[in-house]
């Protein structure tokens, strides 16, 4: 079953592939990082107005990650709004992922912090450094496969 956004993307030829619906009922799509600015600009003048949020996982220890993006069609005088869920998968060794902040500028700290936490590169943003961590902090926390430098078991502590 396709939802909205689905049928208008096959309709159009751009590549995608539908992953359901999650038990909201909201559509979710995966796009390929090559595709996904395009698709963003897209889903934009579709009706996706407003990114109501992004945020990145750790699919799996030594697996992709993944950007996440929830987007709602704001109408005036709808009181149940469309929305759907984009995933973007990105390989672990060279995570890079186009910046959607010039579409939604509600991503910039968002895109930041999925920076920060898991090492995705988001091109072309505008300010991609860290917030959340120091400058100097090595590595990314939030991956599976992190190390936290200077951490003890606590069966080693004694």
């Amino acid at each position: 079953m396709q939802g909205r956004l689905s049928a208008w993307l096959v309709k159009h030829g751009l590549v995608h592939r539908s992953l359901g619906f999650d038990y909201q009922g909201i559509e979710t799509l995966q796009i390929k990082p090559e595709d996904w600015h395009s698709i963003a600009v897209i889903s934009y003048v579709y009706g996706y107005n407003y990114l109501r949020s992004q945020c990145a996982y750790d699919v799996a220890p030594g697996g992709p990650l993944a950007s996440v993006y929830h987007l709602t069609r704001i109408q005036y005088g709808v009181d149940q709004p469309e929305e759907v869920c984009i995933k973007v998968f990105a390989p672990r060794r060279n995570p890079r992922i186009p910046s959607v902040f010039w579409i939604w500028k509600s991503a910039d700290f968002q895109e930041r912090e999925s920076y920060d936490m898991l090492g995705i590169s988001y091109d072309n943003h505008p300010r991609l450094k860290r917030i959340l961590m120091p400058e100097s902090w090595i590595g990314w926390p939030l991956r599976k496969d992190y190390i936290a430098p200077n951490f003890y078991e606590i069966q080693d502590a004694h």
